[in-house]
């Protein structure tokens, strides 16, 4: 079993920034694919960006050129890294993983974190 604990949430300015971390746990050596999802209040959940074990990406086009998801499986955490942040980034962060390659995307996940709180505003 995978244990996901997320950090880094907070409130910034419109056109500020924050670096979120999720720290995996537990049976790491079966997750493949790993990413970020947001959900607002009364929107659906989006998937933000996924990064496989190799180091292969893919972002949502809503934060392209804005947000870097990169992971350090020596210390078992992935990263999101976003700038630029807008209003509308205003979510709660959670991180996934899954144990086959393009699984997060399909909406399989293995674990789940908690979610981290970000919010945008002025």
């Amino acid at each position: 079993q995978v244990r996901l604990v997320e950090s880094g949430g907070g409130l910034v300015q419109p056109g500020g920034s924050l670096r979120l971390s999720c720290a995996a746990s537990g049976r790491i050596f079966s997750i493949n694919d790993m990413g970020w999802y947001r959900q607002a209040p009364g929107k659906q959940r989006e998937l933000v960006a996924t990064i496989t074990n190799g180091g292969t990406t893919n972002y949502a086009d809503s934060v392209k050129g804005r947000f870097t998801i990169s992971r350090d499986n020596a210390k078992n955490t992935m990263y999101l890294q976003m700038y630029s942040l807008k209003p509308e980034d205003t979510a709660v962060y959670s991180c996934a993983a899954a144990k086959g390659v393009g699984y997060i995307a399909s909406g399989i996940f293995d674990a789940w974190g908690q979610g981290t709180q970000v919010t945008v505003s002025s």
